[in-house]
């Protein structure tokens, strides 16, 4: 491994897109740490320990969110937006017609992203901070905290297209990824300050690190695994040529949908708390925090997974489109009819995989639930955030390989 970062270190392009990569990175964790003006800090801390969607989105930051920086609402809005346009493409046939109209179409929709991202920055700034009660002076410092709030989603926006043009790997996802690993830092500080001063146990601690340990390993197992279905091309003519006669696959990923299911269901069930923050007092406030905490919260978090599972596949997979492609090429899967019957196969095989990454999603949700329960240590991830953290690694290590092997240099995967 060692002789192989060398290999890549030596390449000048590489090391270059590298240096830029981590630097840019440095200034978004730098900016991670410029205070927000008006905020009552110990307020948000308590918050944060009452309300699961304020510790989930803490984590995403890596603290920012807790220290009230001007990076506390992180790249959360970004993703919103465009899951929102996404969404938006599917229903709406002008958009869907803008989507298909090549490169001009694309920058417009990431122009529409861009501008939502900011109000959504905005409007959910705002709206915390007020449901937190953590504004100091009250009046027009809700401005002035929207604005700053939004303008470092904005900042972080902008450092992660700027990566992703400039340095290795997707920028926005590398920005999750840099919020939970120091996320984990700080946790790990933490717990052995605590370990050291008696008030934390070591059980815990291990269990933590020995379940965190193994998720990266299953995740890592299922993110590589796919399914490989064999085409055969038969041999035709155009015009003097020879076409075809080679053997292919199509490659069909377990984890097809990434961490998009669980976005949503955690999105979803996050909406109620949310609305009911504005009415602390309120018994129908106090009922849903007791339902956090409870087993049928789990259960629904995980039927929305599953049903989310589907419902993305559906709008990322078209077999009948791949069926007709492949027979317009002359493709066909050995021991299957064209037409119909491969379409028919490749939903049967979709829907296989496709319930075991629903199954695989939902336990995966409940891991850090079960750990906080069964030992009574807050667990320093979630699951969308490890999985996040895992992927990118991965997809980023294979960029780099791309680049090390089309220099003659054996890649790390």
């Amino acid at each position: 491994m060692l002789e192989k970062m060398k290999s890549a270190w030596r390449i000048p392009e590489l090391r270059k897109k590298i240096i830029y990569t981590f630097g840019m990175l440095l200034v978004y964790r730098l900016l991670c740490v410029i205070p927000v003006p008006g905020i009552d800090i110990g307020t948000v801390a308590a918050a944060v320990k009452d309300y699961s969607i304020l510790d989930f989105m803490n984590m995403m930051t890596g603290g920012s969110f807790q220290n009230m920086s001007i990076m506390a609402m992180g790249i959360t809005p970004y993703i919103n937006s465009s899951i929102i346009l996404q969404l938006l493409t599917v229903a709406v046939p002008s958009l869907e017609k803008l989507a298909k109209e090549g490169p001009e179409g694309r920058k417009k929709i990431t122009e529409w992203t861009r501008y939502l991202t900011v109000v959504l920055a905005f409007i959910q700034a705002v709206g915390l901070v007020f449901a937190m009660r953590a504004n100091s002076y009250g009046g027009i410092w809700y401005v002035v905290i929207g604005i700053s709030m939004a303008a470092g989603t904005a900042l972080a926006m902008w450092i992660g297209e700027r990566i992703t043009e400039n340095g290795i790997g997707n920028g926005i996802s590398l920005l999750i990824m840099a919020g939970v690993v120091s996320n984990m830092f700080n946790w790990g500080r933490q717990a052995i300050v605590g370990v050291a001063a008696g008030t934390v146990g070591i059980l815990p601690v291990l269990v933590v690190v020995i379940a965190f340990v193994a998720m990266i390993v299953v995740i890592t197992y299922v993110d590589m695994g796919e399914r490989r279905i064999p085409v055969q091309y038969a041999k035709r003519m155009v015009g003097r040529k020879m076409y075809g006669g080679q053997s292919t696959h199509i490659p069909m990923k377990i984890n097809s949908t990434g961490v998009m299911p669980l976005i949503f269901g955690f999105a979803i069930l996050q909406f109620p708390a949310t609305v009911f923050a504005f009415f602390p007092t309120s018994g129908i406030n106090m009922w849903w925090n007791s339902f956090q905490n409870g087993i049928w919260y789990q259960i629904v978090l995980a039927v929305l997974i599953i049903a989310f599972t589907y419902f993305y596949t559906s709008i990322t997979f078209n077999p009948i489109d791949i069926s007709k492609n492949m027979q317009q090429n002359g493709g066909i899967i050995p021991g299957i009819r064209q037409g119909r019957a491969t379409s028919d196969y490749l939903a049967k095989v979709s829907g296989r995989l496709t319930l075991f990454s629903a199954l695989f999603l939902a336990v995966l949700a409940t891991i850090p639930t079960i750990i906080t329960r069964v030992f009574g240590i807050r667990a320093p991830f979630a699951a969308s955030s490890v999985l996040i953290a895992v992927s990118v690694a991965l997809e980023t290590l294979r960029q780099v390989e791309a680049q090390m092997v089309m220099r003659h240099h054996k890649g790390f995967l």
